[in-house]
């Protein structure tokens, strides 16, 4: 018995290993489907104990292994979740990731990251929500994903295919990366002064702003059309959160405004933007949400 203890602890070590180098990906999987880093952290801390209860002598691939229950785990979340969102108090956004650690993180392309395009994934169930990000973002044949979602590879293409369409429908063209630093400079500048005017200006005319307060005093419960609308609510910030601090932080792949008050975030507002300037606006002011962002700058780096 004492002669076969180091061999099973050895095998438990491989195991917690190959869970480790794949951690990454399966928390960027759990969390392009939930929309939640809070969710998808419970996801991947679910994962582990099935992993070491699993006949891993019998398993060819851990790495695909691991993503197929991540993804059925993460789908069961979304389903449950959804009847849970009906019941949100006000706007409904993804809780936002640090992202400066790993900009994709774990995947292959850093597709299906954007809140903006997360918000639109919501609209598709849990299952066309996995194939598209399992295909888009992390490039997984349509083999592989036909056996982790149990469907055919045909059924496969024609979900990919019709949830690329509904986004290309339901998004603009993005400016480039170096554009929508400016316009988001810009905004903060004018932020940070309360600045109605220089707001408008760095707004296009049929700007959105949504905010999500879960239900805190104060906090728009309903989207907010028009640039002189929106300016004027993202002005009153200045009053809403006396002497906090203004930051550029990295979230979702972008440059992002992160409010502060004595370290603690309590806000942080990302802008898709096009051609025409700011079209839409994302504050995240909920608590719970904002603690889940500051908890995801602490996620260890990828492993090279």
């Amino acid at each position: 018995m004492d002669q076969q203890q180091p061999l099973a602890e050895d095998s438990l070590e491989e195991a917690a290993d190959a869970f480790q180098r794949v951690r990454p990906r399966l928390f960027g999987i759990a969390y392009r489907i939930l929309g939640s880093v809070s969710e998808a952290e419970d996801v991947v801390q679910d994962v582990w104990p099935r992993w070491q209860g699993t006949d891993r002598a019998a398993v060819r691939d851990p790495a695909a292994f691991l993503a197929r229950i991540t993804t059925r785990l993460a789908i069961n979340v979304a389903q449950s979740a959804r009847v849970r969102r009906e019941a949100y108090v006000g706007q409904w956004l993804p809780e936002p990731v640090d992202t400066s650690v790993d900009p994709q993180i774990g995947a292959e392309r850093g597709e299906a990251m954007e809140l903006a395009v997360l918000l639109v994934l919501e609209k598709l169930n849990p299952v066309e929500r996995a194939a598209y990000v399992l295909r888009e973002a992390f490039d997984y044949s349509y083999d592989e994903i036909a056996s982790m979602l149990d469907l055919t590879q045909a059924n496969c293409r024609q979900i990919i295919s019709r949830s690329r369409k509904r986004l290309s429908t339901e998004r603009r063209a993005p400016v480039d990366m170096d554009q929508h630093r400016r316009l988001l400079n810009a905004f903060v500048a004018a932020a940070r002064g309360g600045d109605v005017a220089a707001l408008e200006d760095v707004l296009a005319a049929d700007a959105v702003a949504y905010a999500d307060g879960n239900g805190m005093r104060g906090v728009a419960r309903l989207e907010i059309a028009g640039a002189e609308r929106a300016a004027r609510v993202t002005a009153f910030a200045h009053h809403f959160f006396p002497d906090a601090e203004y930051s550029v932080v990295e979230a979702n792949g972008l440059p992002s405004l992160r409010l502060a008050q004595d370290g603690v975030t309590v806000a942080l507002v990302t802008i898709d933007a096009g051609p025409s300037g700011i079209e839409a606006l994302y504050w995240v002011i909920a608590p719970d949400k904002l603690r889940a962002y500051d908890r995801s700058t602490l996620r260890p780096a990828v492993r090279p």
